[in-house]
């Protein structure tokens, strides 16, 4: 029986969890460092005991954490950008649909062409 399968999905994937992402990778990179901080001053009871690459993970961990609050940052400013975009395009499509109706907002509404020739050629 082979381990994955080739068939459809039973179910849905479920949507993805949105959430604090900067303030969570900023709080995860700050922990890395004081892990790294905190370290230091047993660095040689870590090289004794050839444990000496905890110190250096967490250095490395607080360094890709960096990376990573980088990324997040430019994430959400992209994502709150296509937001506003999508809003401002809304925005605009109503009120071109408002002025595309050849009335204003209390006007009454204008008779369409069809109306017209129909009302034209019952005189």
């Amino acid at each position: 029986m082979p381990a994955f399968s080739t068939g459809t999905p039973q179910h849905e994937a479920p949507e993805p969890l949105e959430g604090p992402v900067v303030a969570t990778i900023t709080g995860g990179t700050i922990i890395w460092f004081v892990l790294f901080l905190v370290q230091l001053p047993f660095y040689g009871w870590f090289e004794d005991h050839g444990h000496l690459w905890w110190v250096w993970t967490c250095l490395a961990g607080g360094g890709l954490g960096l990376i990573g609050i980088w990324y997040v940052r430019g994430r959400d400013a992209a994502l709150k950008r296509h937001a506003a975009q999508q809003a401002a395009d809304a925005h605009q499509a109503a009120g071109a649909h408002q002025a595309g109706d050849g009335h204003q907002a209390g006007d009454a509404p204008q008779a369409t062409d069809s109306e017209r020739s129909a009302r034209d050629e019952g005189r």
